[in-house]
């Protein structure tokens, strides 16, 4: 279901992408009892090294950060939760996280100035036709701040996204998120807060998505795991877990892609993978539906279908949103992003985009009319 034009995905010459490879691993060749005796290792070690909190857990209030605080609840960990506060939060995403520090954890909400992040996020958009690497910066060294701090031993993320969706090497390398991982799946075009101070932002501004070094973690032993790592990471499972102990799914359908339970905490992050569009060809509808086939919950001629029906996905709200955050026009922010449309997959034929090869011969082109308006 995913082109090769998506980043770290490789199909090899059998026509099967890695992500597929790893998933194959997951259900054949990981042995998960031997893995989750690891994670009662893992837990041991936090608790002997902890002075305090046994381990920081980064969450949104999600179904994954519910499920990942569930499980390491039911093993005895007192967690420490943290939370980047997204400009975009939204209601169904509040209730969620007061549902989940209502499991019985403390937690800080760490809110970014809005005037920092409103120059940090357009910086990004004109740079690199992307809004997220402001939140992915945010998400990936306020945590370890905080851990560093606090003398945290274990910092335990949730799922691995490079192995989810797209690189089977991660199934043996221990799933240790490092600065490594950092910059090649951090989703920050391999940029660090360094590279973004300039006369529109100082370096003192830009001071929360400054994180600790290696260096400086490995010094005060805090370790950084992937709880994917040591149990089977399943969208489906996480959720009903979740759901069991409070969630709350969306009630008016998918904010984007497949899933009504995903993607539902922020009115921004829409935006983000409909910009896949442009540059790779694909939406999160296309991650989900793999996802899904994988799973052999559908087929591959079912998740086309699901992709006629569908349609588009254009996300005009959350789009006006974001204009709004940011001050510009909705004609600038098409401008912006169509600078990065991908020539090599797409065409022009008369008014209409058009990609070349796409999955779905009969799909309709109209939805790819020029936006700028």
């Amino acid at each position: 279901m995913l082109p090769d034009t998506r980043p770290n995905l490789v199909i090899g010459d059998d026509g099967i992408c890695i992500a597929c490879n790893s998933s194959h691993e997951k259900v054949h060749d990981i042995n998960w009892s031997e893995r989750e005796i690891l994670f009662q290792k893992v837990v041991e070690n936090a608790k002997k090294n902890s002075t305090g909190y046994d381990c920081l857990i980064p969450v949104s209030g999600g179904k994954d950060s519910t499920w990942q605080v569930v499980k390491c609840l039911e093993y005895g960990l007192n967690p420490l939760t943290v939370t980047w506060k997204t400009p975009a939060r939204t209601e169904v995403g509040s209730q969620n996280l007061q549902n989940l520090i209502n499991l019985g954890v403390d937690h800080i909400d760490y809110q970014i100035s809005p005037k920092v992040e409103n120059k940090f996020m357009y910086e990004a958009l004109v740079k690199y036709g992307s809004t997220a690497i402001p939140m992915h910066m945010a998400i990936f060294n306020i945590p370890p701040k905080i851990a560093h701090r606090f003398d945290i031993p274990l910092i335990i993320w949730g799922e691995n996204s490079a192995f989810e969706y797209g690189n089977n090497e991660e199934a043996t390398t221990g799933f240790k998120l490092s600065a490594e991982w950092l910059r090649k799946y951090g989703v920050t075009h391999g940029t660090t807060a360094q590279d973004w101070i300039s006369d529109t932002l100082s370096k003192k501004e830009l001071t929360p998505y400054f994180g600790p070094t290696q260096n400086e973690l490995e010094q005060k032993e805090v370790n950084a795991i992937f709880l994917g790592y040591y149990f089977n990471w399943d969208p489906e499972v996480t959720q009903k877990v979740a759901t069991e102990h409070g969630f709350k799914a969306s009630l008016t359908g998918p904010k984007t892609g497949l899933y009504n339970y995903a993607d539902i905490d922020d009115d921004f992050i829409s935006i983000h993978h409909y910009i896949k569009w442009y540059k790779f060809g694909f939406t999160r509808l296309f991650d989900n539906l793999s996802l899904e086939i994988r799973n052999k919950r559908l087929t591959r001629e079912q998740a086309i279908e699901i992709i006629k029906n569908v349609g588009d996905q254009t996300p005009h709200e959350d789009i006006e949103k974001l204009c709004s955050f940011l001050s510009i026009t909705k004609s600038h922010f098409f401008e912006v992003i169509e600078k990065f449309r991908n020539k090599n997959i797409w065409y022009k034929d008369g008014n209409n985009w058009k990609m070349k090869e796409f999955i779905i011969e009969d799909w309709n082109w109209e939805y790819n009319k020029s936006l700028i308006v």
